[in-house]
């Protein structure tokens, strides 16, 4: 392989035509800005000295260009860059600046290779039971009736929402109704749904916990809604934000806050409720980790106290307890959205896969699923131990714990400290990949004192090396 104009490399021993290859260079050069609009491009007997190939495998190339538009040509005249192609600006930014959104730099600074990952929400795919979940999809396959490979619900596999509800209830003592069970490809979907579906007026804003997933506020600014932020404490979200204020919806986390951990306690969550009741806004309750509870049994959902009132909005997603890929959830919809959510699924997509929706109800009606929570909260809970003793070991004490009861991950807090951007550049040179909770704020040096570390994937031999190398790269910070 060899360097050679534009920065194309040519690889002569590979699968893929020289003539494509070249076509492709100079595509990205074009689509880069490398190559100007209206940029005369070297003859065909030029380019072709120049990377040593022979002539009509340029002409081949400059003909796939011409075709698809990249390049223009007049008899006479030489092969020029067509306008209006380039997708970065003059300065070189790859993305323009969306509002109310931060901006997307042109490429990642080059850094090593990450040795120890602290990446939040990832499950430990190695210990996942693959044979079983293969021989479950493959008995539910072939169980199938005709009429359900066909195009189907857009609320989803009858028998999957069925066992969702029948876990809800065995788990959480929820009684919800089949009916009211919308099954969606993960909680990012849902959302996406509900941000388009909400009743809205022109002024009436999206609340948000500050701290929170930066997901649902891309989505609700996506939607053109203004964002609330509402401050958060050891214990959750506070509410008195939202008096007089107009509101469509409320997104929350009150089992387990994402990402300092909190629990909200009963006289929030009952107070929310009625403000949700007396303002007419909707509650959209993200039960992302409840089911890996360490301490006590699992948190009750908001949506219990809601009591058919309608405005509490359950979303829920096997990406943690199953595998991300798997890209199935649900979310319990009010009748009053109901219709307006099949529409909108229907010419979204149609309907999530049959088949893993028809393995996954036989993994819940099987109680495969619960055998495989109970085994995974034995193990987390064994990482959290060892994530903890880690932390007692290498810190002694400068370090404090938040949101340790549940979930995949936890915050540690360092009085006094400050973790910006040069520390997240840092420790990514040290080969160590890690957050500050800052960057799920939306203002600058909100909890600027914390990290997240996540566990899930890891070994309790990753944990403790990657913890000491944390150490040892915070004592020269």
């Amino acid at each position: 392989m060899k360097e050679h104009v534009w920065g194309m490399e040519l690889d002569r021993g590979g699968e893929v035509s020289l003539s494509r290859q070249i076509f492709v260079g100079v595509r990205e050069a074009v689509l880069a800005g490398r190559l100007a609009p209206g940029e005369a491009l070297p003859s065909t007997r030029l380019l072709a000295g120049q990377l040593g190939v022979s002539r009509n495998t340029v002409c081949d190339a400059y003909d796939m260009l011409l075709a698809e538009g990249f390049l223009v040509s007049r008899q006479g005249a030489p092969t020029r860059v067509a306008e209006g192609l380039a997708a970065q600006d003059p300065a070189g930014s790859r993305y323009a600046a969306t509002p109310g959104l931060p901006p997307v730099p042109a490429a990642s600074p080059s850094y090593p290779p990450v040795v120890h990952d602290f990446q939040t929400g990832r499950p430990d795919l190695r210990v996942f039971p693959w044979g079983l979940w293969s021989r479950m999809v493959k008995e539910a396959g072939e169980n199938l009736p005709p009429s359900a490979r066909g195009y189907g619900e857009a609320q989803g596999y009858a028998p999957l929402r069925s066992e969702i509800a029948a876990w809800l209830f065995r788990s959480r003592g929820m009684r919800v109704e089949e009916t009211d069970i919308f099954i969606t490809a993960g909680a990012t979907q849902a959302l996406h749904l509900l941000a388009v579906l909400l009743p809205r007026r022109e002024e009436d804003l999206f609340a948000l916990e500050s701290p929170s997933h930066p997901a649902a506020f891309a989505i609700a600014a996506n939607q053109g809604f203004s964002p609330l932020w509402l401050p958060v404490d050891r214990h959750g979200v506070l509410i008195e934000p939202l008096n007089d204020q107009n509101v469509s919806a409320v997104y929350v986390t009150p089992s387990h806050q994402f990402p300092l951990g909190g629990i909200l306690p009963a006289p929030r969550r009952a107070a929310l409720i009625r403000m949700a009741e007396a303002q007419g806004f909707y509650i959209i309750e993200d039960d992302y980790d409840s089911e890996y509870r360490y301490t006590g049994a699992p948190i009750s959902p908001l949506y219990t106290l809601d009591q058919g009132a309608g405005r509490v909005i359950y979303v829920g997603s096997f990406s943690k307890t199953m595998f991300p890929a798997l890209r199935l959830g649900f979310a319990i919809v009010p009748p009053a959205l109901q219709k307006a959510w099949r529409t909108r699924r229907t010419y979204l997509d149609v309907q999530s896969p049959v088949l893993e929706q028809a393995g996954l109800a036989l993994f819940l009606q099987t109680r495969s699923w619960d055998k495989h929570i109970r085994r995974m909260r034995r193990l987390y809970g064994q990482k959290r131990q060892a994530l903890l003793e880690a932390i007692s070991q290498h810190f002694a004490g400068a370090a404090v714990p938040w949101g340790d009861a549940a979930g995949l991950h936890l915050v540690l807090q360092f009085p006094g400290q400050t973790f910006g951007e040069e520390f997240i550049r840092g420790s990514r040179q040290d080969g160590i990949r890690i957050n500050p909770v800052s960057v799920y704020c939306p203002g600058q040096g909100e909890h600027a004192d914390k990290l997240l570390l996540g566990y899930g994937h890891l070994n309790a031999r990753e944990i403790q090396n990657g913890v000491a190398a944390l150490a040892s790269f915070m004592t020269g910070y």
